[in-house]
């Protein structure tokens, strides 16, 4: 069956429930049906993203998201931000380790993110499912654009968290103690763990905004049931 015929038939089966009353009675709009529809897509699309990029090396094996020393390459959230001194940053003894460890810590922060994101994604607005909807990443835009201060913030505890629990703020310390250019140039703890959290956020969004795509082509391979159908309708 085509790719056509499979959309036609989902929504004559939505619109058939719709017209039964097997919907009705809960009271739930078409708009709002959508809605669900999407929640439930953005949930399974940020879960999946989640769950890889809290694998082992699911931030540092893919250079598209791989977290940087602010100073140094580019990355998905902006990880150049102190331009010219790139190459002394680049003569600090230990510095690769360092890099690994900051893609480690972004990956534990991923894993204990899914509540966080499915906070904020329960509290999209139906008033906006439209707009989101026409865009195969449109709801992880909506989401980075409506929520991403909200986002930041509470994903910001859990990088500083898993810095201290690896020991990336530690090594920070003995790599600044080789004469004290980490300092110099501007480094400290707190805008450390802002850069990486803000390069993390970027390969989150990244990741989820394909997995939303992926599922906004074949919705029944994440979610079941009428949401399936729902989340597959574009305005």
């Amino acid at each position: 069956m085509a790719n056509s015929d499979i959309m036609l038939a989902r929504r004559v089966v939505l619109a058939a429930l719709v017209g039964t009353g097997i919907l009705a009675p809960l009271g739930i709009s078409a708009r709002a049906q959508a809605g669900i529809g999407l929640g439930g897509l953005l949930g399974t699309a940020s879960d999946h993203a989640l769950d890889k990029l809290s694998q082992p090396g699911g931030f540092y094996n893919d250079t598209a998201v791989r977290i940087a020393m602010p100073g140094i390459g580019n990355s998905a959230g902006g990880g150049s931000l102190l331009g010219g001194a790139a190459s002394l940053l680049g003569n600090v003894s230990g510095l690769d380790g360092m890099t690994h460890k900051l893609n480690d810590a972004a990956g534990n922060a991923a894993h204990a993110a899914k509540p966080v994101f499915r906070a904020a994604i329960s509290r999209l607005s139906l008033k906006d499912v439209p707009g989101i909807l026409k865009r195969s990443d449109g709801g992880t835009q909506f989401l980075r654009q409506s929520a991403g201060g909200e986002l930041h913030d509470k994903i910001r505890p859990l990088i500083d968290a898993a810095m201290v629990a690896l020991g990336a703020y530690h090594q920070f310390d003995q790599l600044n103690a080789q004469g004290g250019l980490l300092a110099k140039l501007g480094l400290s703890h707190d805008k450390l763990g802002n850069s990486v959290t803000e390069q993390a956020l970027g390969g989150i969004y990244k990741y989820m905004g394909a997995e939303e795509g992926k599922l906004r082509a074949n919705p029944m391979s994440g979610i079941g049931g009428a949401a399936s159908a729902l989340g597959s309708i574009k305005f």
